[in-house]
């Protein structure tokens, strides 16, 4: 588990976490397992860390945040080492005003990296010789764009998503309206895994909005509405920037949602239909609202969280005074 900080004095550590032998048993181990993390390696960043992936296959990192939307690319120590060391930078066009870039990755011919702050700067590099491999070819002053998934599905500030090819280098991107989605609202989106012998394409995505919405589509028809509801959120988010929902990997039809308050809500989409009616959530994780408060002084707010990828009701979460905590849920009977 790796993670890093985001405050703007500098001197933000990325850490790799080593989790407690309690979430890597596949039994349960006596009544008072160890519970803690431990460091095996870490660095520090001269700038705030707002999004850190991992590149499937090799020892780095990427990183990306304020004040622009230029990458940072990092080295995992070695067996001889327990430092995380800064390697290179993947500059972007210097844009006055843009934010801060989405990034993805993936290991496919090589290393690369999806990032862009706007819909018209949406780009695929390859991180270790930082070669353009994709750049989209669509034209737009829309911005807070939200970047997801390899099949290049944006979900921006209009409530649009976008779908191109990466395999035709030069292929726009085609913009698509969210059905039922409001306007004037931050999105951010999740794509799914389709059931358990279903057809391979048959993916699903949920679009989040700071106002609570959310909206489910199918990347093969994402014009048409599968559903849609209104999460119980305690008010529109002031930190759009962390929104955050996810679809369970190893559950069907189960998804998480945080980035309002220091809370994480889990809901079962199985009975959801297209009247946008609020959602009762089957389990909300609180912990992290309880746990005092964040360096403004106020409440603390969940900044991500993310599935276990193999054990199915457990969800890692860290919160913006600095927590990380790994939680099971259990759904009520009835």
């Amino acid at each position: 588990v790796c993670v890093a900080g985001y405050g703007q004095s500098g001197g933000n550590e990325i850490l790799q976490l080593l989790p407690p032998p309690t979430l890597q048993a596949k039994e349960t181990q006596g009544l008072c397992p160890e519970r803690d993390f431990k460091v095996e390696c870490g660095g520090f960043s001269n700038r705030p860390v707002y999004s850190l992936k991992y590149v499937p296959d090799t020892s780095l990192l990427v990183t990306t945040g304020p004040p622009d939307s230029s990458l940072q690319v990092w080295q995992v120590s070695a067996e001889d080492s327990d430092v995380i060391k800064p390697v290179s930078a993947i500059p972007t066009e210097s844009v006055p005003g843009q934010p801060w870039a989405r990034i993805a990755t993936i290991s496919a011919r090589a290393p690369w990296v999806l990032h862009g702050s706007r819909l018209n700067s949406v780009q695929i590099t390859e991180v270790e010789s930082r070669k353009n491999v994709y750049m989209a070819g669509i034209q737009t002053k829309s911005n807070d764009g939200f970047l997801e998934s390899w099949e290049l599905v944006l979900c921006c500030a209009k409530g649009q998503l976008c779908l191109a090819d990466v395999r035709q280098p030069q292929s726009p991107l085609e913009a698509v309206s969210v059905p039922s989605a409001p306007c004037g609202e931050r999105w951010c989106m999740g794509v799914g895994r389709g059931p358990q012998g279903s057809d391979s394409s048959s993916q699903p995505i949920a679009c989040l909005s700071s106002g609570g919405h959310l909206t489910l589509t199918d990347v093969r028809k994402t014009s048409e509405s599968l559903a849609s509801a209104k999460c119980r959120v305690p008010s529109p988010s002031s930190a759009a920037e962390f929104l955050c929902v996810s679809w369970a990997p190893a559950l069907e039809s189960c998804l998480a949602v945080s980035g309002f308050d220091g809370t994480v809500h889990v809901y079962d989409v199985q009975s959801w239909d297209s009247s946008g009616r609020e959602a009762e959530p089957i389990f909300v994780h609180k912990g992290h609202a309880f746990g005092g408060s964040d360096s403004s002084g106020g409440p603390p707010f969940v900044t991500v969280h993310a599935w276990h990828p193999q054990k199915p009701r457990t969800l890692l979460s860290a919160a913006s005074d600095g927590s990380l905590h790994i939680w099971d849920w259990v759904q009520a009977c009835g």
